[in-house]
């Protein structure tokens, strides 16, 4: 039981990043665009490194305890896949204007935070239907982020229920990976409605869909294959892993990368993904 609370722990904490992110967007003096790309180049390396090294090589050996070295690989190959194809759909199925990972300009993190001028009135012919689709638009990226986070937030339990350890490293990555997100809903949110706190609210509940997301896997999990014990079966863990570590990849290649590069100058995402990597590898040797 103490190893589920420290992974619903976890969980919470990196969900709760969004959070984090619209309230640097409301104190920051400026947005520093190259610590984003850092963070979420580091982030990026910290989940491509963890998923390669670790969590597929863990999902491989609890396959193996059931099926043998041969289809224990077989299966875990094709784990690895469908958590890929899982996430593409989810991300496929999102509106394109949903995007939580766009670049948001230096005047528009300025009137987020007060220190410019008040935004112009709207006329009213036109102003109202724009703050519309800005309204629009910030609720469309909340979801988005929301149903990115399932997976995500499944992802962090799941390693945090098998190795707290790990799971403290893959937290730490999403967190990292969730600021730019919240900075994402809260900036047209506030835009359209001039209410910070409102969009603060719509940027945390975004979050919340991680822990929330986990613990209903983990339940649904729990119900269909876990022992009276609780204890999921070598198999399932071995095809859980293999999933988790197919999401994690899709997020790092086809989000965090990307992100990193839009946010970046110069190496700046390759000096993160490589800082993140390093980072992983001596925590492993560590433990």
């Amino acid at each position: 039981m103490s190893n589920v609370l420290i992974a619903f722990g976890l969980t919470l904490f990196a969900g709760a990043a969004t959070g984090i992110g619209s309230i640097i967007a409301f104190t920051a003096k400026r947005t520093d665009h190259r610590f984003l790309s850092i963070a979420t180049g580091f982030s990026a390396g910290v989940m491509l490194y963890v998923s390669f090294v670790e969590i597929l090589i863990k999902g491989s050996e609890a396959l193996a305890q059931r099926y043998g070295e041969y289809w224990g690989n077989w299966i875990n190959a094709g784990s690895f896949f469908a958590g890929i194809l899982l996430i593409g759909i989810i991300d496929n199925l999102i509106p394109a204007h949903g995007n939580p990972h766009a670049v948001h300009s230096e005047a528009e993190s300025r009137e987020l935070r007060g220190d410019g001028a008040a935004p112009d009135e709207p006329c009213p012919d036109e102003g109202d239907a724009h703050n519309h689709e800005l309204e629009r638009m910030g609720l469309f990226t909340a979801l988005a982020i929301a149903i990115h986070n399932f997976p995500e937030g499944l992802a962090t339990f799941l390693a945090a229920l098998q190795d707290p350890a790990l799971g403290v490293a893959i937290a730490v990555a999403v967190a990292l990976h969730n600021i730019p997100e919240g900075v994402s809903v809260s900036v047209p949110i506030y835009y359209a409605t001039g209410d910070r706190k409102r969009a603060f609210i719509y940027s945390a509940l975004s979050g919340l869909a991680e822990p929330v997301g986990a613990l209903i896997a983990y339940l649904a999990l729990r119900l269909v294959v876990g022992g009276a014990d609780g204890v999921f079966p070598p198999q399932v863990m071995g095809v859980l892993f293999g999933a988790v570590a197919g999401i994690m990849v899709y997020i790092s290649l086809d989000e965090l990368l990307p992100t990193s590069r839009a946010y970046g100058q110069g190496h700046d995402s390759l000096l993160g993904v490589v800082a993140g990597m390093a980072v992983m590898a001596v925590s492993l040797l560590l433990i």
